[in-house]
This record gives C-alpha cells, structure tokens and sequence, in this order.
C-alpha cells in the first residue's frame, strides 16, 4: 500500500500538479505510516515458565508495547491452561507441540501476513523448527535468547525441591535415547551427547533431525533462509546451559568435553547443512553476547540491541 502512494505522488510531481507540495507529500505518508501496523510477534517460553507469567513474559509483553505501539502478540501455550502450559515444558512430544503451534498460528487471522518471534531458552530451539518445518505464514525475524541450537550435555538447573526437576533428572540419568525417554521427556529430545554421537543421531527425535544430522532435508534450508535475520543472543555467564556455546551453534568436539568447536569450523556450518554459512555470508546471522546468567538481559540493552533493530 505505502509503494503504490509513493509511486502516486511521484507521478503527480513528476507532471507538475501545483497542489502536491513536499510538505504535503511528508505529511501524507506520515498519515499512511502511522496507520499501518506493525509486524507481530510469536513469543516461545522456555522450560519451567508458561505463555503468561506476568514476572516473566508478561513482562516481556509490556516492554515490547511500550516500544512497539498497537504491536500484536502471540504467546504459546500448549494444552488448554496455563498449569498444563508449565508442564509441557517438561513432558511431552515436541514435535507434536511444533505441528501444534503451527496449526494455532495458521488459524490466528492477524498472523497471516507474517510474523516476528522471540525464543526463550528450549522455546527458541522450537520456534527454528516452527520456521523450518511450518512456513506459512512467513516468520521474518527469530530472536534466540539462549537457546540450546545445538542441545545440552548437563541436567537441568531448577529449585532442588521440584519434583518435577527431580524426575526429569532421573530419566535423562537413565538413559536419554530410550524410546519412551525420547517421547516423553522434552529435554530428552534435545539432549546431545558428544560421547555417543552416532546413538545421538540415530535416536534423537528431535534436535537430530532439525539439524540435518541425521537426513539432508533440502526444505528445511530451504525455509530457514527465508528468514529476513537470525539472532542468536548468548550469555556469557550462563550455568544452566551446558555448554553455554549451544546458543551460537557450537558445541564440544566429538568425544572430547573439554574443547568446543568454533560454529564457522563445524560440520553443520562447513556443509552448510541448515543455512547457516549462507546467513552469516549475507549478513542475517547475528551472534550477539550479553553478560550475565541465562536470560538475564536488561531492558535498555533489549529495547537498543533487539527491538529497535530487529522488530521495528
């Protein structure tokens, strides 16, 4: 709409209409600016945390309004309330909650003509495979706030009285590839051991296949570099990602823990097996780095490193 006004008023100034005046003219597209709406965002909650904790994403929320006026959110939640949303982060299929969500957003009228989204933590690996697997409607931009793109190698940090925490520890210990582990545990499916990489890769039924480490698929690729900008944010400081490295795509050298593999030295950067090489040769992948513990990011440095360049 606003390329067909513009190319309108050129035309007109171009046969000399004595009514269109440069004030005029900034002032009309002012008018047309103001009224379009922004892009909106799909928010992804990370393990533990639900679609509306308001000490959490519901403060979120409020910062991206603040700075994004009339801005439309979308924040997931799988299962029918916020209880079932929290515990999903712990059990379930995730292939299964990303078909979900892909469903949810294709049905959601104001998403349809595309979509920013944030990523928190596990929710920002699951929002790749959304790109990857559900392209329509078109994501834009995905923001990853330490995401594990390359999975853990450590139980997770929670409260030591959390039964939960505590069962989820106990299978992982068991044996993370097990069938009923994989299909059942969350965390299992983006466990990644590098000890054991050709069990990781045969059993993982998640994080293996949407890193083309098991398969080549061409569409994944495909649709990732779609993508207007990949933002990968690490936290210099984070404990509870094990290695904290994952948020950027790297990851410990086969049967060695105590060396990490830079990402432009890795196979899935090499081979370029998502994309990735292509992204960061076109200047839409971006590795930024925070200090601090995972997902500890202040507002000023959220509102100037990604609102205002990524999501306006």
């Amino acid at each position: 709409m606003v390329t067909n006004c513009v190319f309108v008023i050129t035309w007109l100034l171009s046969i000399g209409s004595a009514t269109i005046t440069t004030n005029s003219v900034t002032q009309f597209l002012q008018k047309i600016l103001s009224n379009v709406e922004p892009t909106p965002i799909v928010l992804w909650h990370g393990m533990g945390d639900s679609c509306c904790n308001p000490l959490s994403l519901g403060k979120i929320e409020k910062i991206l309004k603040q700075n994004i006026p009339n801005v439309y959110i979308y924040s997931v939640m799988i299962g029918p309330n916020v209880v079932m949303d929290t515990e999903h982060g712990f059990f379930g299929n995730v292939n299964d909650q990303v078909a979900e969500v892909c469903q949810a957003i294709q049905k959601d009228a104001k998403l349809k003509n595309g979509y920013n989204s944030i990523g928190f933590s596990q929710g920002a690996q699951f929002l790749r495979a959304l790109v990857q697997r559900c392209p329509v409607p078109q994501m834009k931009n995905l923001i990853s706030l330490g995401g594990q793109h390359q999975g853990v190698f450590g139980l997770p940090l929670c409260p030591a009285e959390s039964y939960i925490c505590d069962r989820v520890r106990n299978l992982l210990e068991w044996g993370a590839y097990v069938g009923f582990v994989q299909n059942t545990v969350v965390q299992a499916q983006y466990w990644h051991d590098p000890l054991d990489e050709t069990t990781y890769r045969q059993n993982s039924i998640f994080l293996a296949d949407i890193n083309n480490e098991r398969n080549l698929n061409e569409t994944y690729k495909e649709n990732l570099l779609k993508l207007q900008n990949l933002v990968l944010v690490k936290f210099l400081n984070d404990t509870m990602v094990v290695p904290r490295e994952s948020e950027w795509f790297e990851y410990y050298l086969e049967n060695d823990t105590s060396k990490i593999v830079p990402l432009e030295k890795s196979k899935i950067y090499t081979e370029d097996r998502l994309g990735l090489r292509e992204l960061l040769e076109s200047k839409r992948l971006h590795l930024l780095a925070f200090e601090g513990q995972h997902l500890q990011i202040d507002t000023s440095s959220f509102v100037s490193q990604i609102i205002n360049k990524f999501l306006k």
